[in-house]
């Protein structure tokens, strides 16, 4: 029993984690999992990461605000 309650002391934010979380299925995570690394594979052969970070948000539906490059009054 002392093995069993340090366990869950030393893992308690992980569990009660999984408590605040309930609403997320693992199925969702899996899913937008696989599109990340499907969008990872294809740009393999892009240079920089900022590339692959804007690849990413198009693929997963939250493109990044671009500076304005002209101001309009």
């Amino acid at each position: 029993m002392k093995k069993v309650a340090w366990t869950i002391r030393t893992h308690r934010s992980l569990l009660l984690n999984w408590f605040a979380a309930k609403a997320m299925s693992s199925g969702i995570v899996e899913g937008c999992n696989n599109k990340a690394k499907l969008t990872m594979r294809k740009a393999y052969g892009f240079r920089t990461f900022r590339a692959i970070e804007v690849a990413l948000y198009h693929a997963l539906g939250h493109l990044p605000d671009l500076p304005i490059a002209h101001r309009f009054c």
